[in-house]
């Protein structure tokens, strides 16, 4: 039997809550979506790119956004000493172009597990508590888990977009 993308049903965004409920509800809606765009889809379908030159995938968006995930809340929020997903000297975004030879099934199995370990690490910072992001330049930004949750809303939006028009070139499946 051929492995697909598992189907999934998404929960609703939150319309009422206090700002923790509302930011993690609307992060979980958009992590939904992403496997919603995903659904039913074979392991060619996922290494398909979107169109020339580009060579953007749904399988290189559930990798980025795994690494994403641990990168900001378990890495920098968090403070955990671990290291990126799929950090390469050779190719700094190999989360999303090394997927010829990628495991699919595996993918979608690291990126269900990275969205619960930030979800543990998450729960007990309070938004307002702060971290350093270093810079290249040798500078550092005090950033906020607050902005962490607001960017990866952001991130997931982005790609989601990208995620949609790539499902509809595969198979016409289009919507929210």
């Amino acid at each position: 039997m051929t492995w697909r993308a598992p189907e999934i049903t998404r929960t609703p965004e939150p319309y009422v809550g206090d700002e923790r409920t509302m930011l993690e509800g609307w992060l979980d809606y958009h992590r939904q979506t992403l496997l919603l765009k995903c659904a039913g889809l074979t392991v060619d379908q996922l290494k398909t790119p979107s169109v020339e030159p580009s060579g953007l995938t749904l399988l290189g968006l559930v990798r980025h956004l795994a690494d994403v995930e641990r990168w900001w809340f378990r890495i920098r929020a968090a403070g955990e000493d671990i290291v990126g997903l799929y950090d390469g000297e050779e190719d700094p975004d190999a989360d999303l172009n090394a997927v010829a030879g990628a495991d699919a099934e595996a993918t979608f199995a690291t990126f269900a597990a990275e969205v619960e370990a930030a979800r543990k690490a998450a729960a007990g910072l309070s938004l307002d508590q702060t971290f350093r992001r270093p810079r290249r330049d040798g500078t550092a930004d005090e950033m906020s888990v607050r902005w962490v949750y607001i960017h990866m809303i952001e991130e997931y939006a982005r790609h989601n977009g990208h995620a949609d028009l790539i499902r509809e070139r595969l198979d016409g499946v289009t919507g929210e």
